[in-house]
């Protein structure tokens, strides 16, 4: 029987159309192994190839945040220490849910997970874990007696709280989700053989659980011993002096079969905690009664979520003059620390370190109000973004432009890009390309071709500069609403 021609039609499509599906899904599939393969390459290699380090760690009053300004904390400095080890430079991205940061790090977007992590049986078939950063033990958290200022002896405020972890039968304790609290309180009812009636809270991590529990919006909760103790002085109601376990190796933890860069970090911790460095940084957050201030004062991440005191100034002008007001408030920080009566020794002064020919161009001077000196800061920078060839596509790239040219003047950036061009660099590109151009304009052999027409600069400063603002600019991204 001969197949009518409509239906011969029909089906030549309905096969072409099967088999371009099929090579899509092929072509899919192989470009997923790809991408798992490029996640599995040697991250030792790859960190110095970029010569940045990626870390994840978790934001927290303990372990990473801004303090008047300034990136800060306790995993962040290891980090930072590492990544100086290393001779590289430092990128921290923050998850505070323990599952994402484990995919974050098979999917190759972070290096390593410094947050100090626990050996669990299930954790170590997904990661694989270095030598002990630290060591504690976990804690109940519960709240001392609405009166337990007036109690006369210890002993008497002792028979009030919890001491012995048989009296945990029946409590309900929340916990943060995916932490290893979970086996250890289920390992323990087991122990005192009776129910312990856990929650686990996917939105709450342990000091905001903390918060409740001084707050008495929930009665007990546990975390680490030393996160415990600093928290204790922000909230002094709490007890902590309960221990649920015994001494843990606290870790930070890689991709599995990543062994030449856990080997390297296995090398510099063992050298690293016989370190003065080690102990300073060990005792600035967990000893220190400093700290005590750190998470009350409005200008923290964590408890007020202000940068300086010029916070509502630059949003409203940044709104203005359609530029991030974090990158604004890392560029004042960078000039002058937030002080109005800084001055530089060529005679930059006030929060933008504007020279007084450039204020005066701007309309302000030395008796002009902080405002006012911002928003001719702000009229430079869109100046200067006017000067900077349309070519420079890329707005981050074309930042950096700016930032150079604000620190040092358009003349020599433009020198830069002639010299990038000449031997045969992006000119367009500023890292690696026109910012090691402009670093090198203090060598004669640079300063002194003939493409060059402003003659000796000390690049270097221009070069950390961008670098110093951008890279603080990621950090208040991380941990500072826009």
């Amino acid at each position: 029987m001969e197949i009518p021609r409509n239906l011969k039609i029909y089906l030549s499509f309905l096969i072409l159309f099967v088999a371009v599906v099929q090579m899509s899904c092929n072509q899919s599939n192989e470009y997923k192994q790809q991408e798992k393969e490029s996640s599995k390459a040697d991250r030792l290699e790859l960190i110095r190839e970029r010569g940045k380090l990626i870390a994840l760690t978790d934001y927290n009053s303990t372990n990473y945040f801004i303090y008047r300004g300034t990136p800060m904390g306790y995993q962040f400095e290891l980090l930072q220490s590492f990544a100086d080890h290393l001779g590289v430079r430092l990128e921290i991205k923050t998850n505070n849910d323990l599952d994402q940061s484990f995919e974050m790090l098979a999917n190759g977007e972070v290096d390593l997970i410094s947050i100090g992590l626990t050996k669990t049986r299930e954790r170590q078939e997904i990661v694989d874990f270095t030598d002990p950063i630290d060591q504690s033990r976990q804690v109940l958290i519960q709240r001392k007696p609405d009166n337990w200022r007036k109690i006369k002896t210890a002993d008497e405020l002792e028979e009030l709280l919890i001491r012995n972890q048989i009296e945990l039968a029946g409590k309900t304790i929340v916990i943060q989700k995916n932490t290893s609290f979970f086996d250890r309180l289920v390992n323990l009812s087991e122990e005192i053989g009776d129910s312990i009636h856990i929650i686990e809270d996917p939105n709450k991590e342990v000091e905001q659980l903390i918060a409740m529990v001084a707050n008495g919006e929930i009665d007990y909760t546990i975390s680490d011993e030393h996160i415990a103790m600093v928290n204790q002085r922000y909230y002094p109601d709490i007890d902590v002096a309960t221990n649920i376990s015994f001494p843990q190796n606290l870790s930070w933890v890689v991709d599995k079969g990543q062994d030449s860069l856990k080997i390297l970090v296995n090398n510099w911790i063992g050298e690293f905690k016989n370190t003065l460095t080690s102990r300073l940084i060990y005792n600035k957050y967990f000893k220190n009664q400093r700290t005590r201030n750190y998470a009350k004062s409005e200008y923290h991440s964590i408890g007020g979520g202000k940068i300086s005191p010029y916070d509502d100034v630059i949003k409203t002008l940044s709104e203005k003059y359609r530029v991030d007001w974090r990158l604004i408030a890392s560029l004042i920080y960078q000039e002058s620390g937030f002080q109005t009566d800084a001055k530089s020794w060529v005679g930059a002064y006030g929060l933008m370190q504007l020279m007084p020919s450039t204020a005066a161009e701007f309309g302000v001077d030395s008796t002009s109000s902080p405002e006012e000196h911002i928003e001719a800061g702000m009229k430079f920078i869109q100046w200067l973004d006017r000067q900077i060839p349309e070519e420079v596509v890329d707005p981050q790239e074309r930042m950096k432009f700016i930032l150079a040219a604000y620190n040092v003047g358009l003349a020599h950036v433009y020198d830069a890009r002639r010299l990038a061009k000449k031997y045969d660099s992006d000119p367009n590109v500023w890292t690696g390309s026109v910012d090691s151009f402009l670093r090198q304009k203090s060598d004669p052999k640079f300063y002194r071709d003939s493409v060059v027409r402003y003659g000796y600069c000390r690049g270097e400063e221009p070069y950390n500069f961008v670098i110093e603002i951008m890279d603080r600019y990621d950090h208040y991204k991380n941990l500072i609403k826009n």
